[in-house]
């Protein structure tokens, strides 16, 4: 009996994060609500909140699972490649195709204030892969070891305003590929 109400829990706390990110995706995270998210899990706010604190603690529980997901496809992107200028385009390429894929996901995970702290060392684990994806790609940008955190922060940076002035249409048409290429030309030298 224990292992099926642990069960049923853990497959109830999914199904508010998966609820919660679709909604927020189709609707925006103002659309996400803990009324909205009982509602459309069929389970009384009391339930949701035996999961979770609050909103901040469901958006947080996305953005982590953001974190793995964009580790993963940064990992994957540079485990295809060995060359320097490949490896660095195609890890530049999986981070803004994953933040143009997920707009609502990466909001919840870079912009959005809710309590996630990054580059602490109580930083959850997920945030931290998510940064030593890039940092294992900028080591073989890096000449200093001593200029990896650094170095990776200001490449994050880059490709985060990238990323956010690209979907706020705040850059010109036509120009993605060109600002990329630039991006990786600087990186590398």
């Amino acid at each position: 009996m224990q292992q099926r109400r642990e069960r049923d829990r853990a497959q109830r706390h999914e199904l508010i994060i998966s609820t919660a990110r679709e909604l927020a995706e189709a609707e925006g995270w103002d659309a996400v609500t803990t009324r909205r998210l009982s509602e459309r899990i069929e389970y009384s706010q009391p339930v949701l909140y035996s999961h979770f604190a609050n909103k901040d603690a469901i958006v947080a529980a996305v953005a982590e699972q953001g974190f793995v997901e964009l580790a993963a496809a940064m990992g994957a992107a540079r485990r295809k490649q060995v060359e320097r200028p490949a490896l660095v385009r195609a890890v530049v390429d999986a981070y803004l195709d994953f933040a143009a894929a997920n707009p609502a996901l990466y909001d919840a995970m870079f912009t959005l204030d809710i309590g996630l702290r990054f580059a602490q060392p109580d930083s959850p684990p997920a945030l931290l892969d998510g940064f030593r994806q890039l940092s294992v790609t900028f080591e073989a940008v890096v000449e200093d070891p001593a200029e990896i955190g650094t170095f990776t922060e200001v490449g994050w940076a880059a490709l985060h305003g990238l990323a956010t002035l690209t979907r706020a249409g705040r850059l010109s048409d036509g120009q993605h590929e060109a600002r990329v290429d630039l991006l990786v030309t600087r990186l590398l030298s």
